[in-house]
Order: C-alpha cells, then sequence, then structure tokens
C-alpha cells in the first residue's frame, strides 16, 4: 500500500511540475492546456500526500498540503479562463488560506518543539512555505513561485530520505530539475517581454 502511495502521490507531483514546466515559453493555447493537466494532477495527488505524511506523524505537512488546494483551485480556474477571468473571491479566499496554513503550521510547529529544535522540523518548515506561497505564485502567474519549489522539492526530498521513502526522493530530485528548467524559461521568457 505504501508503496501504491508513492507512486500516486509522487507521479502526480512529478508530472504536475512537468507539465508547469513544459508550458513555460509556449504559445498561449498549448501552455493554457499543459497548465490546466498540470493543476489537475496537483490536485489528484494531494490526497496521497497527506495519507503518507500523516502516516508518518507528520502532521504539519500533510495539514499544509490539504491548505494548499484553495491556491490549486485558483491556478486550475486561472490556468483553464485566463487572466481577463480571475475570480477576486478564489484568488483572495487562497491568499487567505495560504497565508493563515502558513502562520498557523509554523505557529504550532514552533510550540509543539518548544521552538525549532530538529532537521525534520526545519525541513517540514521549508516544505510548508515551499508549498503553500509557490503554490500561490504560480497560481497567479508569479515566476517566482518556482523559487519556492525549489525549497519545497528540496525539503521534502531531504525529509523522504530520512524517511526511507526512495521512490519519493527521488520524485522530489527529478521535479526539483523540472522546477529549475520552468524557472529558467520563465525567467528568459519574461526578459523577453
Amino acid at each position: 500500500m505504501d508503496l501504491l502511495l508513492q507512486a500516486w502521490g509522487g507521479g502526480c507531483y512529478l508530472f504536475n511540475k512537468i507539465f508547469f514546466a513544459l508550458a513555460e515559453g509556449r504559445p498561449a493555447a498549448s501552455k493554457r492546456t499543459l497548465r490546466c493537466i498540470g493543476w489537475g494532477l496537483y490536485i489528484v495527488g494531494v490526497p496521497a500526500w497527506v495519507i503518507i505524511l500523516a502516516g508518518k506523524h507528520n502532521w504539519i505537512a500533510a495539514a499544509i498540503e490539504a491548505g494548499g488546494i484553495p491556491a490549486m483551485f485558483l491556478g486550475l480556474h486561472n490556468a483553464w479562463y485566463g487572466a481577463k477571468a480571475s475570480n477576486r473571491t478564489l484568488d483572495r479566499f487562497a491568499a487567505t488560506t495560504t497565508y493563515a496554513a502558513l502562520l498557523l503550521g509554523v505557529a504550532y510547529s514552533l510550540y509543539e518543539y518548544g521552538g525549532l529544535t530538529t532537521l525534520t522540523q526545519l525541513l517540514e518548515v521549508g516544505v510548508m512555505i515551499g508549498f503553500l506561497i509557490g503554490s500561490y505564485l504560480l497560481a497567479r502567474k508569479n515566476i517566482y513561485g518556482w523559487l519556492f519549489f525549489v525549497l519545497m522539492n528540496g525539503s521534502m526530498a531531504t525529509l523522504m530520505l530520512l524517511q526511507h521513502k526512495p521512490l519519493l526522493t527521488l520524485q522530489q530530485l527529478v521535479s526539483l530539475g523540472f522546477v529549475l528548467y520552468g524557472f529558467t524559461i520563465a525567467l528568459k521568457t519574461s526578459k523577453r517581454s
């Protein structure tokens, strides 16, 4: 069962990054399609990640994964309808849940551990910040969301390695490569505009 969850969650998140990275620098129609697929895969992968993280008692990271869902739906909405049809209510809801989850997650972690005291806690905080801020910024088509994904993938790869999840460790490292590629293309494309 554990291997199935790793393949499901890890595969969806990996292909999410692949589709996001491939969307950068593409014509509008193909960019839209690739982003929609990427956001859809992101959403489908959440349950597996929540189960994996909760199973290892990484409650903060599990709750943060679930807290990122509104930003994912914002990203899917913006990819599907484009910037002209931006949904202010969804955007505000995603922003509120993103920053509330971040604040609550960090505060609870500091309270639970009596400060920043363990490597796994530090990695969970890195995952939390990278996942929530990165997802929200990319949902708003801000290229600097990619840099937060670097923090997320690097932190999660290390956490999964320490918890003996080799498939997820490898998936996170491959994702990191696509994140760096996506950021590089997005940066080049934004400089041309």
